[in-house]
């Protein structure tokens, strides 16, 4: 009787957290989507419709089947981030539920407030909706697209550091409309941890395809590999002239 009452007196006085276990899962996935300044409406609506479009594809409803749940958020960014204008955690492990996610991000309203390029502060958020999160992934990935550089100083060594440290994977997708060289600064100042990548969008209506590659990467099953192992491509880039870029910073 003693012992039963010390335990629900330890239950009671635990942090909430402290007392609820976070479910497993194969893969925890942010989507972080550029809606700064340099993208208008209809560059917004292509990244929305190429990233919901991608959770249709039947190859990609098959990958996720496979795993033991993904755990997916997405939400948009500029100079800073409104929680309002993002998708909660959602674990996508059939079917239904990747479809129903897709219709979400459709469905999507902008940020109606546009600001600067703020990629750092766009990967401090992605980091804590990870570390803060419900979930204990074996595959944890912070998913980065835009068409610039970090223009308010937000991104700093620390910046990546925190995500490594926690065992993240950030990869990028680098969107070159008008940006120089901007494959360039995602593989050497954005992207970070083992096997992390870049996947390039020549343009806007090239986001839709790169993103797609992108995921099937992300989402690909670690059969018999480390858990810490980045998945490999589904296709060789040369089988389909894709310019994947794998990067070890």
């Amino acid at each position: 009787m003693a012992r039963a009452a010390l335990a629900f007196l330890v239950l009671l006085l635990a942090p909430p957290h402290a007392a609820r276990a976070k479910q497993p899962v194969s893969v925890e996935l942010v989507l972080a989507v550029d809606v700064s300044r340099s993208v208008d409406a209809a560059e917004y609506d292509l990244q929305m419709t190429g990233i919901a479009n991608a959770f249709r594809n039947p190859e990609i409803i098959d990958l996720i089947g496979q795993q033991d749940g993904v755990a997916v958020t997405i939400f948009q960014w500029s100079g800073g981030i409104d929680e309002r204008y993002m998708i909660p955690w959602h674990v996508l492990t059939d079917p239904t539920s990747v479809l129903a996610f897709a219709d979400k991000i459709e469905k999507i309203k902008r940020d109606p407030v546009p600001q600067f390029t703020g990629i750092g502060k766009a990967i401090d958020f992605g980091v804590r909706q990870i570390a803060e999160n419900d979930y204990a992934g074996s595959w944890l990935n912070i998913d980065i697209s835009g068409d610039g550089r970090d223009n308010i100083d937000s991104l700093t060594p620390d910046t990546r550091r925190r995500a490594r440290d926690l065992g993240i994977v950030i990869n990028g997708l680098p969107i070159l409309t008008d940006t120089f060289f901007l494959d360039d600064y995602y593989r050497n100042s954005v992207i970070a941890g083992p096997g992390a990548f870049i996947e390039i969008a020549d343009d806007y209506t090239d986001f839709a395809r790169a993103f797609l590659r992108k995921l099937r990467r992300e989402i690909t099953p670690l059969i018999g590999r480390n858990d810490r192992a980045p998945p490999a491509p589904v296709q060789s880039a040369a089988d389909h002239g894709y310019r994947a870029r794998l990067a070890l910073p």
